[in-house]
């Protein structure tokens, strides 16, 4: 962990919210004047799309799972590696994957294909990673220790799984029973390798539905913000203002005294509101040493 060149990492599978805790952070950036080096979970994969999909075929084949929720599949090493090297000098390398023909068509690329390794731009005042592995940990490698502050996003999984179910299918072209063969072939991964992350979380948010999320696989739609809570659990509570987030957040209520439960609708709110003097105390820090 590092004083002087923090690393922030926001945790989640996708579909999770990561992009608005993404969106809530660069408001922050934006009013507190902080640059950040910014970090694609995505740009870790050990595979491009054509490669994995025949490591997938050659793992089935074998009678296994390989995901982009494992270790199999991920370079953890080189995560740690850079984590650990920008806590210590600010610099590090880091890579671009290109999801789509928009995002490749700059670079003269395939969809699906990563860019070359490149050193990060240097001036930099902190490193900002989203994705699904910021706060790793196995018998090989130990991203968490190099993480200033980690953030988790986290629906309960029926949710999730709501998520991921009518976005593959509506965005991607997916028919609901190869969504499902996913879902099945990465639970194993997300048992051991995602989940875990979520009891290193310094603060957690888990968005919680209160309508029927019973039964996923047949859910014709998927629960709004309105209809649900966000459930915010923070490790170490002693340093937050609880009665500021409740007079702040309009109809929150303290359900333990280290959580928080705000209305799913306030879910961005509630993130500027919690996070904005985490940042503001990290970089006075930064810029006084």
């Amino acid at each position: 962990m590092s004083v002087k060149h923090p690393v922030i990492a926001v945790t989640g599978s996708s579909g999770a919210g990561t992009t608005t805790v993404k969106n809530a952070f660069e408001h922050i950036f934006r009013r507190e004047g902080i640059t950040p080096a910014i970090v694609e979970g995505d740009s870790f994969h050990r595979f491009d799309r054509v490669a994995m999909k025949a490591e997938v075929a050659k793992a089935q084949e074998a009678g296994g799972n390989i995901s982009h929720f494992g270790p199999e599949a991920n370079l953890f090493d080189k995560l740690e590696e850079l984590f650990k090297a920008y806590g210590e000098t600010g610099g590090g390398e880091r890579r671009y994957y290109l999801h789509n023909d928009e995002e490749a068509a700059p670079y003269d690329q395939e969809p699906g294909t990563f860019t070359p390794w490149e050193e990060l731009d240097k001036g930099s005042d902190l490193l900002f990673y989203e994705g699904l592995h910021g706060g790793v940990v196995n018998e090989d490698v130990n991203v968490a220790q190099w993480v200033d502050l980690l953030v988790g996003v986290v629906p309960i999984v029926n949710l999730e799984w709501i998520q991921k179910i009518h976005r593959d299918c509506a965005q991607r072209g997916y028919s609901a029973e190869a969504v499902t063969d996913t879902i099945l072939r990465r639970m194993d991964d997300y048992v051991h390798t995602v989940t875990p992350q979520f009891s290193r979380t310094d603060i957690n948010f888990q968005r919680v539905p209160v309508v029927d999320t019973s039964n996923p696989f047949i859910a014709r739609d998927i629960p709004t913000p309105d209809e649900s809570f966000v459930v915010i659990r923070f490790r170490d509570p002693q340093y937050q203002d609880f009665p500021y987030f409740l007079k702040m957040i309009k109809d929150s209520f303290m359900s333990r005294p280290n959580t928080l439960v705000v209305p799913g609708g306030k879910m961005g709110m509630a993130m500027e509101i919690i996070l904005t003097p985490i940042l503001h105390r990290m970089i006075e820090k930064m810029r006084t040493v």
